[in-house]
């Protein structure tokens, strides 16, 4: 963490609250305004409000006021400053930020039809989306799902579509207003219609996230997942009686929407200025008064009334709850949302090209000239980087465990100084179901800067596997499988060498014994030395590696980490042993309730095996789950190569109101 300067005291200091009451900052929780008396502190960032050094004044209507600051975003409140750098809006430019500059996607069809063709069957599109019957895509004829005690059903009455949860006597009511995703799962956004809160409590007037999702696939309701961290049975929140705050509490607007929608860019750079900031191609400066006197002149008092300290209620940024309905330029991830504000290119008949970078009067590049709007890295990277990052749980390397923050991962590596995001993803066009692309054009993404490997025999010497194995595959050692997907694990983003220390001393997953999962530690340290000449400190092998002659993927099943687990069951299933059905079923038997939904996809794929053919479902507490598990056990561990049964440990006690283990 960078040392705050002397005139920005630490928060809840007698000096930061005097700072606070003269000038009536507001600072930045997770990239949003929230309050005068906050900093934030983000991986090696301080956001925070504080008077730049040239104010003298208290007249805060020609005060030139820093409200945030990131790393290549500042925030200001009236008139920028002067001598800070140029406009981002030469002369002749038009705006491409602002409300005004969104026409829509239907407006690129016309001269695009491809590419609007495949960005239609693309998810992006689908990402948010009003619920109506061509949208919605979970069971609403009556299905149900009983999970703690209750009873959830699915039903639709006049038009609309409508989850019921009862348990003891007790119910609620919600009715769906929007619906998220549309690939493997979709998942639900509403308000509360009937339940026991009293009138006026916000489950009642706000869009939040609902506590069941509908699983594509199987075609199934299934408990909603990383709404908030992830926790063993005991601790995961309770739909029945959901928290009205607090992580596991998601508001759609002021949690969700800004990277499930396209939004004029001007709007989140005011709405999530850390976010818009942290990748920018170039250092910015933004006006917010400037801004919504032009483009949202109605939304202006509120924000006045909040810097002039005169609001009611808590001090928040009246932008970070702004909803999708009512201010997007589309629901959804639509054209404009890479390719910014493109108005001017439709109504010159393509004459005035797209820009991917901002213009805007309201927006100054601190530079002696303007970067070009064209493709360049840094704008197309951006594109992707203003939604593809954030924090997640990370493994001992650094790289997330779960995804959705590609460009964060991507960035903690070398390599993107030189790559693209569209070097690997066709921005246009759907993944699909699975990655289709052959392994040979990903390796030759690599050889554009490491030539010399395109070579059979330098090849073979820095691989040491068989020319067109996995091992000699770029990406299986480089990129391997480890981050968990929306149903299964895919690769990592974090471009990394598998000789690594910090994952093979943490015993956390390494390429090499992801696929050789039989393979004790000393075999895969054995061939790193042979091979690399790479030795590791034997103090904290044997401390992470209590048997040094097992399995690692068996050592990893029995790890504390619930994602080393997830990524051990994937790898397993991976190789399609049958020795390794007993580790699967007893990984249905995990104690997050995630690890065991994964944990059924991977018997599914890999040997054939439905575990929902001996009533088990992956939600159960451990009590209902218990007689499935015995008879899963008693039809498919006979055959197989005997092995030690290892069972994951809970990474909490649980407490008293866990169902008993």
């Amino acid at each position: 963490m960078k040392d705050l300067p002397a005139s920005n005291p630490l928060p809840g200091s007698p000096a930061r609250k005097r700072v606070v009451r003269k000038f009536l900052f507001v600072a930045v929780i997770a990239g949003v305004l929230l309050s005068v008396a906050a900093y934030v502190v983000g991986p090696g960032l301080i956001r925070h409000f504080a008077p730049t050094p040239q104010v003298r004044t208290t007249d805060v209507s020609s005060a030139p006021r820093r409200l945030v600051v990131t790393p290549r975003l500042t925030v200001w409140w009236d008139a920028l400053p002067q001598g800070l750098g140029v406009s981002s809006q030469p002369d002749g430019t038009a705006t491409n930020i602002h409300p005004d500059d969104y026409a829509g996607p239907d407006a690129c069809r016309a001269c695009h039809p491809k590419n609007h063709a495949d960005w239609s069957a693309h998810p992006h599109r689908l990402m948010n989306a009003l619920a109506t019957a061509t949208t919605i895509r979970g069971d609403f004829s009556g299905a149900e799902i009983r999970y703690l005690g209750g009873r959830a059903t699915f039903t639709t009455a006049d038009d609309a579509y409508v989850m019921k949860l009862e348990r003891g006597g007790g119910a609620r009511t919600y009715q769906v207003t929007q619906t998220i995703g549309s690939r493997f799962f979709q998942y639900y956004v509403g308000r509360q219609l009937e339940g026991p809160e009293p009138a006026g409590h916000h489950f009642y007037d706000k869009d939040h996230v609902l506590p069941f999702g509908y699983w594509l696939d199987q075609k199934e309701w299934v408990p909603l997942v990383h709404i908030g961290p992830e926790q063993p049975d005991a601790y995961r929140p309770d739909p029945f009686a959901p928290p009205a705050s607090g992580p596991h509490y998601a508001e759609y607007a002021a949690s969700c929407n800004y990277c499930h929608t396209t939004f004029p860019l001007g709007d989140l750079l005011g709405r999530r200025p850390h976010q818009m900031g942290q990748h920018a191609p170039a250092r910015l400066d933004w006006s917010v008064r400037g801004y919504l006197s032009s483009a949202r002149p109605a939304e202006l008092p509120d924000m006045d009334r909040l810097l002039q300290g005169t609001a009611n209620g808590p001090l928040t940024n009246p932008m970070s709850a702004w909803d999708a309905p009512h201010y997007a330029a589309t629901l959804g991830i639509s054209c404009e949302a890479c390719h910014l504000g493109g108005r001017a290119h439709i109504e010159s008949k393509g004459t005035v090209p797209p820009r991917f970078f901002p213009a805007s009067p309201h927006v100054l590049v601190e530079a002696t000239t303007v970067p070009g709007g064209g493709r360049t890295r840094e704008n197309l990277n951006w594109a992707c980087g203003r939604c593809h990052i954030g924090d997640r749980p990370t493994f001992a390397a650094g790289m997330s465990t779960w995804n959705s923050v590609e460009y964060s991962d991507a960035m903690r590596g070398s390599c993107y100084s030189q790559l693209r995001c569209i070097d690997c993803h066709n921005p246009h066009q759907a993944t699909g179901r699975q990655w289709a692309q052959p392994p040979e054009r990903d390796d030759a993404v690599c050889l554009k800067c490491h030539a010399k490997y395109a070579e059979a025999v330098p090849r073979k010497a820095h691989t040491h596997h068989p020319a067109g194995s996995a091992g000699d595959r770029c990406l299986n050692c480089h990129m391997p499988r480890i981050n968990e997907g929306l149903q299964d694990v895919v690769r990592t983003h974090m471009i990394y060498s598998p000789t690594q220390a910090d994952m093979l001393e943490a015993n956390h997953p390494n390429a090499c014994n992801l696929c050789h999962t039989e393979q004790p530690i000393d075999w895969t340290l054995g061939q790193l030395k042979n091979w690399y000449g790479k030795t590791y400190p034997e103090r904290k092998i044997a401390a992470h590696y209590p048997d040094r002659a097992a399995p690692v993927a068996l050592g990893w099943l029995a790890s504390d980490n619930e994602s080393v687990r997830l990524v051990a069951a994937d790898a397993l299933a991976r190789g399609r042993d049958p020795a390794a059905i007993p580790h699967l079923l007893d990984a249905l038997d995990d104690p997050f309730l995630l690890n065991r939904q994964f944990a059924v996809k991977n018997l599914q794929d890999a040997f054939d095996i439905r575990p929902a053919d001996f009533d088990y479902r992956f939600y159960m507490t451990g009590n209902e789950r218990r007689r499935s598990l015995a008879a899963l056990r008693e039809r498919f561990a006979a055959g197989t190569t005997p092995a030690p049964r290892i069972r994951p440990r809970a990474a909490h006690p649980a407490p008293s109101r866990a169902d008993p283990r």
